[in-house]
């Protein structure tokens, strides 16, 4: 892969309209979790080994699809979170290591997979730039329906979403990390501002 590639056309529509509407259901999905990066945005974080992937699909049947589509196999821990961004929203510029907060010695994902959900038709701004140290290597315009991977070591941002609608996707890091530092991941558990989640939440 030549830092990123796009699969148009990635899934059914229906499968899309029930991926959007579980996900804006879902009990977890509240004011983002994630960093400061993140501003104005909502979603959940999913952190599992590939040991607890039964375990998401049993929990979250309506993630079976992108999973089937979307993880690789030789990676063995993944850090799973639906975002969304309205008008004002935005990601500033950062490279992932959401697994850091379980295990300080782990290195950015092998590479990121994202799948836009639902996108305003009539969408401004929010262009996903990647960049590879100072050089700009990709400007992403969303489309609906479009699953798309990058390498996990690019920087990356999301430019202000300028119109009213949902710029929404469903964005998987996925790591190869060593027996050590699998060790210090949870085989599966939940990360979420909600006040009250409904679903059960197992941890090794």
């Amino acid at each position: 892969m030549s830092y990123y590639r796009q699969e148009p056309d990635a899934f059914a529509i229906a499968y899309l309209h029930t991926l959007r509407g579980e996900i804006l259901s879902c009990p977890y999905f509240a004011v983002n979790n994630l960093n400061r990066d993140f501003v104005g945005t909502k979603g959940f974080s999913i952190v599992f080994q590939r040991a607890g992937l039964e375990t998401v699909r049993q929990q979250f049947p309506f993630f079976v699809p992108y999973f089937d589509r979307a993880l690789e196999s030789d990676c063995n821990a993944f850090y799973l979170n639906p975002l969304l961004l309205r008008e004002g929203s935005r990601v500033d510029p950062h490279i992932d290591r959401s697994l850091r907060s379980y295990c300080k010695t782990v290195e950015p994902p092998a590479i990121v997979s994202v799948l836009y959900v639902q996108v305003p038709p009539d969408l401004q701004g929010g262009e996903l730039v990647l960049r590879n140290h100072r050089q700009q290597v990709g400007q992403i315009k969303p489309k609906a329906n479009t699953l798309l991977h990058f390498q996990g070591d690019l920087t990356h941002s999301v430019n202000p979403v300028r119109v009213d609608g949902t710029r929404l996707s469903l964005v998987c890091e996925q790591y190869n990390l060593s027996a050590i530092e699998l060790q210090e991941i949870p085989e599966f558990t939940v990360e979420s501002r909600a006040a009250k989640p409904k679903r059960a939440v197992a941890r090794r």
